[in-house]
């Protein structure tokens, strides 16, 4: 019989959803969903991907992706361009209005760290590390 405490998934599921519940509030003053406001944090670190880059990055596919890409067009937060020479490539631009999100949105990171500022330098660094060897496992298995 298989204990819920036990269960190794059970941890990142209460996580997860308390992680995108403390970023709710802020997210809705910006009007933005958290995967909105991830693909957000994609282009305002360097803008002008392709769809399939943003997707690599958030390990979501173009049918998740595409209508987020789209409802961010639709608030004038991004535009998407076909490319000339391949139709099948869509670059994401970055609009003025969603350049200046980003000053706003600065305020949400600040506020999220506060969720590790009890944790040592050496315990953030771990963490990253054991996250980002997971993910990896994980990505290889799908």
């Amino acid at each position: 019989m298989n204990n819920l405490e036990q269960e190794p998934g059970f941890p990142f599921y209460v996580a997860s959803r308390l992680i995108s519940q403390s970023y709710r509030e802020p997210l809705e003053f910006l009007g933005l969903t958290y995967p909105q406001y991830l693909v957000m944090l994609c282009l305002w670190e360097e803008d002008g991907l392709m769809v399939s880059q943003i997707g690599e990055r958030l390990s979501l596919d173009s049918g998740t992706l595409t209508p987020l890409l789209k409802r961010l067009e639709a608030m004038n937060y991004v535009k998407r361009e076909r490319s000339e020479e391949d139709e099948r490539k869509v670059q994401i631009q970055l609009t003025y209005p969603g350049k200046s999100l980003q000053s706003k949105a600065n305020a949400i990171t600040a506020n999220m760290e506060i969720l590790f500022e009890e944790w040592t330098d050496k315990e953030k660094t771990q963490f990253q590390q054991l996250l980002h060897k997971l993910l990896t496992q994980l990505k290889s298995l799908a």
